[in-house]
């Protein structure tokens, strides 16, 4: 007897078999596709790191290769701030284990003035170098804004100081407030800004970062000009989270230790 194509049985068994049949296909596209989205974002970020670094690959330019050829992937131990061979740089993840109890440190209400509960007790950083000296070193950055935590990396001149430049890769900030952080005009005012104040280099203590972000447009001729960036438009809160990452992440319980002794020679 041939099944009645009308009834609400056959309605309902007829979906049931499209949601299955939809479930399956989705989720093995999503299998099959993970190895080449995994490859996407690992050529994402090193683009990302070399756009900080102020090197840019030419159009059809393999950007693995120029990595390869250009960057020195290293492993910092934040606590002591001094590099380490405890974890494999070429497979660690430094996002995931900042939320591994076993791989971080969980920060106190002081100490978390970037909203991010945890850090890892390993960073990678990655060097640029001339004739085995360092040129410039990109450190990766995070912090919350006002709807999400934005990931970046600022790169370093070799004085561990002056920036050459910033960026972040991911935020969910609002666009055309916030989401200006990715505004190009915005990141380009950045190189040449310094994080400390020379003054602060000179003394056997750790420097407390200067850099922060400002109402309105810097006074070039104000005497503090050098450790400000202009704020973004509208957007309070992301440009207080901006100012807040670069402190932490600079400071203390950052990359502070680790830049103290590399200046000294002592990494």
């Amino acid at each position: 007897m041939a099944a009645n194509k009308d009834s609400v049985k056959y309605t309902v068994f007829i979906s049931l078999v499209l949601c299955i049949v939809c479930s399956v296909v989705v989720s093995a596209a999503a299998v099959f596709l993970k190895p080449v989205q995994q490859v996407n974002k690992s050529l994402e970020k090193k683009a990302n790191i070399l756009a900080a670094a102020g090197i840019k690959a030419e159009p059809g330019q393999d950007v693995n290769k120029l990595f390869d050829q250009v960057i020195v992937t290293k492993v910092v131990d934040l606590e002591t701030g001094k590099y380490t061979d405890a974890v494999n740089p070429a497979t660690y993840d430094q996002r995931k284990a900042s939320k591994d109890p076993q791989m971080s440190v969980a920060l106190t209400q002081q100490q978390d003035i970037a909203s991010i509960k945890r850090v890892a007790k390993y960073a990678t950083v990655y060097l640029v170098e001339k004739d085995s000296k360092l040129e410039t070193i990109v450190l990766p950055v995070k912090g919350y804004g006002l709807w999400s935590t934005l990931y970046g990396f600022v790169a370093l001149k070799g004085d561990l100081n002056t920036v050459v430049g910033m960026g972040f890769y991911e935020q969910g900030e609002t666009p055309g407030l916030g989401g200006e952080v990715d505004n190009p005009a915005w990141k380009g005012l950045w190189p040449g800004k310094q994080i400390f104040a020379d003054s602060d280099l000179q003394q056997a203590n750790m420097p407390e970062p200067k850099i922060h972000l400002i109402k309105g447009k810097v006074d070039r001729s104000a005497p503090n000009a050098a450790h400000e960036v202009d704020g973004l438009s509208g957007a309070t809160l992301t440009s207080n989270g901006v100012t807040h990452l670069m402190q932490f992440w600079f400071g203390q319980s950052g990359f502070g230790p680790f830049l103290k002794n590399l200046r000294a020679g002592e990494a």
